[in-house]
């Protein structure tokens, strides 16, 4: 049955929610979605770099328990393939991921959202190398075809290693390798937040880091944003739209138009960002914090990097 039609068969011409079909919750876990949603794996975490066996588990399974980062109960994400319309993927490696790939292109659409920045080690301790990233991201498309892969550059961190000079030659470099690969780079700006001071301080106490003006910010951004389009991609920056320039769109990191043309067929998606100025569409993320141990110090969703707990 084509799925359009299963949909209607489920939910109704209007859309009401049917949850015959969903894995029955267990006790205290609470259901997330009561009808189709996007799946996020995991801006909270690298699920494909660390996780991918839980996750072809979970896939098994129909379901994934989450812990509610906010201290309430866990809820219970469906990942039958009648309850999710598509997977976004957030990794710096996903190399070990490919059995998890294949499994979840059977069941939805899916976009890996790969983050290639190809900083020192000072801030980025147990980083693949960019060209390992780059040959992975090219395997993904020639597998899964082209639009799968969304290129991260994020965040753009300014410190005495990373100043805006460094920026400008590693970002051309490489855009110039990923050429032909993706149509899409995402950028945002460094948001230090409390635990990113500590971790930077303690790690790289050497390292001097720095908070520019926005005015700073948005014309760095702006030439990242041009040499993008010298080179056919377009330049999207995530939730900051003080920074807008010419050269930069608003970045939609869970894309319901992108999942839809890889999939063939469209699907509702209501917008619900994160945080004000996010133009994402609505999802469930099924990650945990404070499990990637990629080690970068700058990362909102590591408290402790000496604690970061990966059986999970």
């Amino acid at each position: 049955m084509p799925r359009d039609h299963l949909r209607h068969a489920l939910f109704g011409v209007e859309g009401e929610a049917s949850v015959r079909g969903q894995p029955r919750a267990a006790e205290g876990v609470r259901r997330a979605q009561p009808e189709p949603l996007i799946v996020s794996a995991s801006y909270r975490s690298d699920v494909p770099a660390f996780h991918g066996p839980r996750f072809l588990s979970q896939l098994r399974a129909g379901f994934a328990d989450v812990p509610n980062p906010y201290g309430s109960r866990p809820y219970r994400v469906s990942l039958e393939a009648t309850d999710v319309d598509g997977f976004i993927f957030w990794t710096r490696n996903a190399r070990p991921f490919r059995e998890g790939l294949a499994a979840a292109g059977k069941r939805a659409p899916f976009v890996v959202q790969y983050t290639v920045t190809g900083y020192p080690e000072t801030l980025e301790r147990g980083v693949p190398p960019a060209d390992h990233a780059i040959a992975e991201m090219r395997r993904i498309v020639g597998d899964f075809g082209p639009g799968t892969v969304v290129w991260r550059y994020d965040p753009v961190i300014w410190t005495s290693e990373t100043d805006a000079a460094f920026h400008r030659q590693n970002f051309a470099r490489l855009a110039d390798a990923l050429t032909g690969v993706t149509d899409e780079v995402t950028l945002s700006a460094a948001t230090l937040y409390a635990k990113s001071r500590r971790n930077l301080k303690r790690h790289a106490p050497a390292l001097a880091v720095d908070d520019p003006p926005d005015e700073e910010k948005r014309g760095l951004l702006g030439d990242l944003g041009a040499i993008a389009a010298a080179r056919n991609m377009t330049a999207t920056l995530c939730s900051q739209p003080h920074l807008l320039s010419d050269n930069l769109k608003p970045a939609k990191c869970v894309d319901a138009a992108r999942l839809a043309r890889i999939g063939g067929a469209a699907f509702r998606a209501k917008r619900k960002g994160n945080r004000p100025g996010c133009e994402c569409a609505e999802s469930r993320d099924i990650g945990r914090y404070d499990s990637c141990a990629h080690g970068c110090l700058y990362c909102y969703a590591v408290n402790d990097h000496e604690k970061v707990t990966l059986a999970v």
